[in-house]
């Protein structure tokens, strides 16, 4: 078995974080995405004896240290890692078809966007699958989504749909896909790629199922217990809060290089490493980077990256990025890597 994690996305929608690297690069709760993805994917890798892992990634100016980082991380858990370019930023299932020589035999498709905690059925789901499988959840928003439409009497797939703007149904994607011959799902992108079925001038993996469906290839749905999204600036700010929630239970997110000087952590909240917080309230929901230094502010539901200065700011639902100065009263704010406002 192999797994692929598609990552070559505009990100658009986190704009200015991924100007200069991915979103699965993003840091939440003193973890880049990316690597909490591979976390969770531990048991499915020792389960299946994985042995090879698949990055579809797009050019960036610092690519060698991207590929370096992600070799890392695939040696540290004891897989060998290939890494594909996807050039133009044409959609998920072009970005797949990049990968083309790697889609054989049993895979599994990871987006680059969405982690699952204690989901403990996957092993299980795999093992019994006498078809391929999509993972959903359902949701309150499925105009926002792909979505699939099941048998009401079983869970067998009916319809795939990508972001319908009538009700069909609130079974959501959530970017985890089982497929038991990735030639098949090969076969179907080499022949989506000239054709003119795309959603917004993009080749969205949602069509190529709806279409391997209409051949007669089987897909059933299985629900996932809990789901957390990083699609945009609103969905990340939320899952820091919902990780937060559940490790700090766990773990002791705060370092103990940390200095507090006349301030108050109100959990949870993660700060990392030689962070000095000064005449400051820090939470609930705060995770703040490494080396960063915070005096005379008030921090609530935000995300804060590494080597960062922040004086006399009242701070809420937001995220402001590496490496950046922040010298304003403000409420809500989004600054990027290598920003001053002062």
């Amino acid at each position: 078995m192999k797994i692929i994690i598609p990552m070559a996305g505009k990100g658009l929608r986190l704009y200015p974080y991924t100007i200069n690297m991915p979103k699965p690069f993003f840091s939440i709760a003193g973890q880049y995405i990316i690597k909490r993805i591979l976390k969770n994917l531990h048991e499915i890798i020792y389960t299946f004896s994985v042995k090879e892992i698949i990055f579809i990634i797009k050019p960036f100016y610092n690519n060698s240290k991207i590929e370096n980082e992600l070799k890392n991380f695939s040696y540290n858990i004891g897989i060998n890692p290939i890494i594909y370019y996807q050039e133009k930023p044409m959609g998920t299932a072009d970005a797949l078809l990049k990968a083309k020589k790697s889609l054989i035999g049993p895979i599994i498709v990871v987006f680059s966007d969405t982690i699952f905690y204690n989901n403990t059925s996957f092993e299980k789901d795999i093992n019994k699958a006498s078809s391929n499988i999509i993972w959903t959840k359902k949701v309150s928003n499925p105009n926002l989504y792909g979505i699939v439409k099941c048998d009401p009497y079983n869970s067998i797939i009916t319809n795939f749909l990508e972001k319908p703007k009538n009700f069909v149904s609130d079974l959501a994607m959530i970017g985890l896909y089982y497929f038991q011959d990735g030639s098949k799902l090969k076969k179907e992108l080499q022949c989506m790629s000239y054709t003119e079925i795309s959603h917004f001038k993009e080749y969205q993996l949602t069509s190529v199922l709806e279409k391997m469906r209409e051949k007669g290839v089987k897909f059933v749905s299985k629900p996932i217990k809990k789901w957390i999204d990083f699609g945009d600036k609103k969905t990340i700010i939320a899952s820091n809060s919902k990780i937060l929630s559940i490790e700090h239970k766990i773990y002791n997110l705060i370092h103990k290089q940390v200095l507090l000087k006349n301030s108050i952590v109100i959990q949870p909240c993660s700060i990392e490493k030689g962070t000095i917080i000064e005449n400051s309230i820090i939470g609930p929901f705060v995770s703040i980077g490494k080396f960063s230094k915070i005096k005379n502010s008030n921090i609530r539901q935000s995300i804060i990256q590494n080597y960062t200065l922040i004086v006399h700011a009242n701070l809420i639902n937001s995220i402001i990025g590496n490496y950046s100065k922040y010298n304003v009263d403000s409420k809500e704010v989004n600054l990027g890597d290598y920003s001053e406002i002062f």
